[in-house]
């Protein structure tokens, strides 16, 4: 009997998940291929972007809510999704930066922060990690250190000397970067929103991109356009963190699947041989599990 897929994506706060990679995951949660969100905190610190939702009794559970907006978007999804249960560090701001939290995600040691999510690799045995560029896709220092626990769990899980106590090794075969907001991405949405008579909201963002160069190459383009709306749905289930009214959704899906109908990755690391560039996070996997 063949082995089923099995795809693990690592975020840094509940609503990441739906904001990277949500219509890939839906894609592959279809065909069958068993998928496991990891969310390092619970999203503690986190502003409130809705304004429907800036209420004093969502402040004081913030947390709580944060819990359960996971939870609904789980289900939408169609995942499994698993708690690391380190604390928010919030987006320091200020010149200059104020120091960080004590006891926060980000000023864990590495090997501290690195351990629960080398069990759960132990433990689900995913053949496909999703992480963050090293720069965290954006500074967010929660984001940054997902790039490191990413990079330290996948070179170390397969090694039984690493981390004892947590479980039988297991070596993933790949592991790719999110690359979400591309230049060439953001500008075709633009474009294709002008051409059809649209206001575009993306203008400066194409100018913001085009003064700062993609450090990583798109590698693999998953085509999932028949999943933006689940990707949507995921997204609004994060009530505190999504207006709908905000740019999320200024772009028509009808729009969306005509000029840009893939999410979009990096592969960093491979163990299996695979040709570039790819349309499939399992390539080279497939021949070697789904016997």
């Amino acid at each position: 009997m063949a082995e089923r897929l099995r795809l693990m994506a690592v975020h840094a706060h509940p609503d990441d998940e739906s904001s990277k990679g949500a219509a890939t995951m839906a894609r592959y949660v279809a065909e069958d291929v068993e998928v496991l969100v990891v969310t390092c905190t619970g999203g503690e610190r986190g502003s409130i972007l809705n304004p429907a939702m800036d209420r004093p009794e969502v402040k004081a559970d913030i947390a709580g809510v944060r819990e359960r907006e996971m939870d609904r978007a789980r289900e939408i999804l169609g995942v499994r999704q698993s708690w690391l249960g380190f604390i928010d560090s919030g987006f320091p701001e200020g010149d200059p930066l104020p120091p960080l939290p004590d006891g926060c995600f980000a000023v864990q040691s590495l090997e501290v922060a690195t351990e629960p999510l080398v069990r759960a690799v132990r433990e689900f045995r995913p053949h496909v990690v999703l992480t963050y560029d090293e720069k965290g896709g954006y500074p967010h220092p929660d984001h940054v250190k997902v790039h490191e626990i990413s990079m330290e769990a996948f070179d170390s899980a397969g090694d039984p000397d690493r981390y004892p106590g947590t479980g039988e090794p297991w070596q993933p075969l790949k592991l790719y970067y999110h690359l979400t907001f591309t230049r060439d991405r953001m500008t075709a949405l633009h474009q294709a929103m002008i051409d059809a008579g649209i206001a575009s909201p993306y203008k400066d963002w194409v100018e913001r991109l085009e003064d700062h160069p993609q450090p990583w190459a798109v590698t693999t383009k998953v085509p999932c356009a028949d999943f933006f709306e689940i990707r949507d749905r995921a997204l609004l289930a994060h009530a505190t963190q999504i207006d709908p009214a905000g740019f999320w959704f200024a772009c028509p899906m009808e729009v969306q699947r005509e000029a840009w109908p893939t999410e979009d990755y990096h592969l960093s690391r491979s163990l299996v041989d695979t040709e570039l560039p790819e349309d499939d996070l399992f390539a080279g996997i497939r021949e070697k599990v789904c016997l």
